[in-house]
Formats: structure tokens, sequence, C-alpha cells
């Protein structure tokens, strides 16, 4: 007996049929990367950048002891939420409500109302586009900061930074499109999903940078080649992987992997050079607290980020704080003593990221070169304390906090959005993470519903169905 069947018999079965026949199409489009795969690297319009700078607080930074003022809480300050009601949030019943550790001023020309938390980046007011009505999905971490960083709550998404080295390319030969620069202390919750590549080819994933002698691991061999040896060496297993590659053109993680030691062996001369601060003045390293203990970290990995995209890196992402946990806490998760745990965070970062903005500003780099600033989520203006105590905490809000943009393309001095007179919710304008990412996509010239990628039978974005891009932000 033959297992062998004809065309005619292959579609007249009906286990089979026309449904396998186009479930193999579609298996076959997808393993080889046809359709929307096929993406042809550039801006769909005019960019108003031409990369961008990502800083995230990792833990969620208090709104309403940073950028949004309401000077209602001071009269409201250890009493209940007005209307009478105790509603019930992440952490349980809701506290007495906690006024603004800090005072607020207006600043600029422009009149932007930040506090004194943030006195160096205060300077920059007239830079900034703040928006005060940011709403997330969860108000647990680890799935709120996969929204921000992919846009989806949960793993196996690709990163905000993927997506546009898949959808611009790169602009270096000698340096990866993507680049992240954690905090010192420790990585974020998440690690390295929060800068995969999910489902996207695997040469868009975000290359780590760490501090000290060795930014990448096994860059250079632990003892000394000859150079002729070495080329030699490089031109054979040049040949062998390219005779390699030709029988697996679908292996999407080999092409990957030989594209990755190709740069590796070029990053071996471009990255020494470009983290090498050496050639930088006095007057700047200063400027960005390099040498001071409170800001060196942040202020070496400032000015890397600079250094990096003037060599052609696409995308920088700097994380400031850690995981969670621990006592005292490191990081922006500020349940027990807001007032301490942002002074110390603070600190850390804000006169280098000041001195970023002030120096691409001096270079001429600004006007197209993205930065972004973002949490999670914010802060209540309340926190889950004993009775009748107004806390020094603030617990987990999702329902209305802050992030700011400035330079390319964006509208400074300028806020967007309002929560409600204690700065618990959004009531105007509210903005979401895929409304922030279609705005972020649109400043670097790219449509996010023309973005995509065929997965799973589904043309996949970063923005999923949602997101419209915040027009009042664009200059």
């Amino acid at each position: 007996m033959t297992n062998r069947w004809n065309r005619r018999q292959f579609f007249e079965f009906p286990a089979t049929g026309l449904a396998t026949a186009a479930f193999l199409s579609l298996a076959h489009r997808e393993s080889m990367g046809h359709g929307s795969n096929d993406r042809i690297h550039g801006p769909h319009f005019a960019p108003r950048a031409k990369r961008a700078i990502h800083i995230c607080l990792i833990g969620g930074f208090s709104q309403v002891d940073s950028f949004d003022y309401k000077p209602a809480l001071f009269q409201l300050h250890g009493k209940p939420i007005p209307g009478g009601t105790k509603p019930e949030t992440f952490f349980g019943s809701a506290g007495l409500l906690s006024a603004p550790h800090w005072k607020f001023r207006q600043r600029g020309k422009s009149g932007l109302w930040v506090s004194d938390l943030f006195p160096h980046i205060a300077q920059q007011a007239d830079a900034l586009a703040v928006v005060r009505s940011m709403v997330a999905d969860s108000a647990n971490h680890t799935p709120a900061f996969l929204q921000q960083m992919t846009g989806f709550p949960m793993n196996g998404f690709p990163s905000l930074g993927s997506w546009l080295s898949y959808g611009l390319g790169s602009e270096s030969d000698s340096l990866p499109t993507f680049v992240v620069l954690p905090d010192a202390r420790s990585l974020p919750n998440g690690g390295a999903s929060n800068w995969g590549t999910g489902f996207l080819p695997a040469e868009h994933q975000g290359v780590w940078l760490r501090g000290g002698d060795e930014p990448i691991l096994d860059l250079f061999p632990r003892r000394g080649i000859a150079p002729k040896t070495e080329q030699a060496s490089r031109d054979l297993l040049a040949m062998l992987n390219a005779r390699h590659l030709e029988t697996r053109q679908d292996n999407d993680m080999l092409g990957a992997r030989l594209k990755s030691y190709e740069l590796a062996a070029r990053m071996q001369v471009s990255i020494p050079e470009a983290v090498n601060l050496d050639d930088e003045t006095e007057a700047t390293l200063t400027s960005y607290g390099v040498g001071s203990p409170q800001t060196d970290d942040c202020g070496k990995r400032c000015l890397l980020a600079r250094r990096l995209i003037e060599r052609g890196v696409r995308f920088v992402q700097i994380f400031s704080g850690g995981c969670f946990g621990g006592n005292p806490r490191h990081g922006w998760d500020s349940h027990e003593d807001c007032k301490t745990d942002h002074e110390r965070e603070a600190a850390l970062i804000d006169r280098p990221i000041a001195a970023l903005l002030a120096d691409l500003r001096q270079r001429g780099l600004l006007d197209e070169t993205l930065v972004l600033f973002t949490t999670e989520f914010g802060r209540t203006p309340f926190a889950n304390s004993p009775e009748g105590v107004a806390g020094l905490g603030r617990d987990h809000n999702p329902e209305g906090f802050t992030v700011w943009l400035a330079g390319g393309g964006v509208r400074g001095g300028l806020s967007y959005g309002q929560t409600d007179e204690i700065g618990w919710k959004a009531t105007e304008n509210s903005v979401t993470w895929p409304d922030l990412h279609a705005t972020i996509l649109h400043l670097l010239g790219l449509d996010h519903q023309r973005l995509t990628f065929y997965h799973n039978g589904i043309d996949r974005r970063l923005t999923n169905v949602h997101g419209q891009v915040i027009q009042p932000l664009l200059a």
C-alpha cells in the first residue's frame, strides 16, 4: 500500500485540502520572512528626529512630587480623599492624603511647574513637553514595565528599541543600532526582556554595555593573537559561515549570530574609542558630574549616550534604579518613605540628565535627538498607612502619572493633559502607552500603523491595534 497521494487526492481529502494548503502557505511565508516582513529600512516620511535617548526610571516615580503641581494637596494634607469614599487600591484601602514633599516653582520663560526635587532638570524646563495624563494597564511592576518597554504587559514582544532598529536600520557599520546602559546597582526587573527582539529578527536585540574596563564581555581574546593569524582565521571562518548559511537561508538565529560576530570584530576598534572619555574637556566631565560619588555612574552613562548617538547609534536606553525590594530600597518604588527614597535617587540623575540636554543643545544635536523620560506608572497622593496617619510613602498609581519628552520635533515648555485636583487620576486628554509609542515613532519618521511584522497569522505592531499620535506635542 502506498502512502503517496496525487494532487487531486490531496485537495479532495477533507482532513487536509485547502485548509492545510493555506496553513502551509502561511507557515512558509512566516518562516521565509515574506510579505510584510520584507522591511526596507528607512522612515515612512520626513523624520523630526534621527535618533533617541530613553531614560527609564524603575519603580514608579511620584508625579505629585515632581512635575504635576497640585496645590490642593497642601490644604488636604492629612485628610481623607474628598467625597467620603475610601476606595480600594493596589495595596488595600487608600490612606490619608499627603502633601508634596518638595516645593514647586514655575520655571523658565514657559512658567512650567517643576518641583525642587529636580533643580537641574528644572533649568531645562523650556525644552520639556510634560505629559501629565499618562495611564497604564497594570499596577504591578513587571507587566507595567514591560508595557512601557514593548507595548504589551507580558513577555515575548519586541522592545521599542528593536522596533526602531527594524524600522530604521543602522547609521553605523561599527556600532550596534540599539544600546542599553543599565544602572550599575542592578538590572531592571524582567532583565533582558526589556530590550529583547521578541519575534523580530534577532539582529535587532539591544546590546548591553556594562561599566568598568570591559563594557562588552568577551569582545577581545584572552590572549594575544598575531594580526596575520587573526586575519587568516577570520577569512577562513567567513568562508565556512557563508557556505553554512547558503543551505540555511531561513535560519534567523544563524544569520543574526553571523552578523553579530562580524559586528563584534568591528567593535573591537569602535567600542574602546566610544567609551573612552579622555578626550572630553574637564568642563564637560564636571557638568555631567563625572568624578562625583553621587553622579559618577549616571554622569558617565549620559555622556556615553551622547558619544554613541554622535557615532551613529540609533537608540540608547539609560536606566535609573534596579530590581525592587531590600532595605533600604534602591530605585523609585517608594512605599515607606518617598522623601528619603526620591531625594536619594534624584541626586544621582538630576545633574547628569540636565547636562545631557544642555550638551546636546550646545552641540546642535538636540533638534535631531529625541530625549524621553518615563516610568512604568506613578505614585498615589496617599499611602496605605495606619488609621489616622498621613504616611511618608506613596503606593503604585497607573491611573494618572507623568512622563516628559524633549528635543527632536517636540514643542518645549508645554504641559499636556491633567489629573484630578489631588493628582490621582487622569481627567483630561488621557495618554496610553500606544499613544506615546505612536508619537515616538512619528517623531522618528515611522507610521505606527505601517510598521508591522507578520507573526502567528497577525501583522503585529508596537501599538497593537491602538494608538494616536499626540499632535499638540509636536513642534
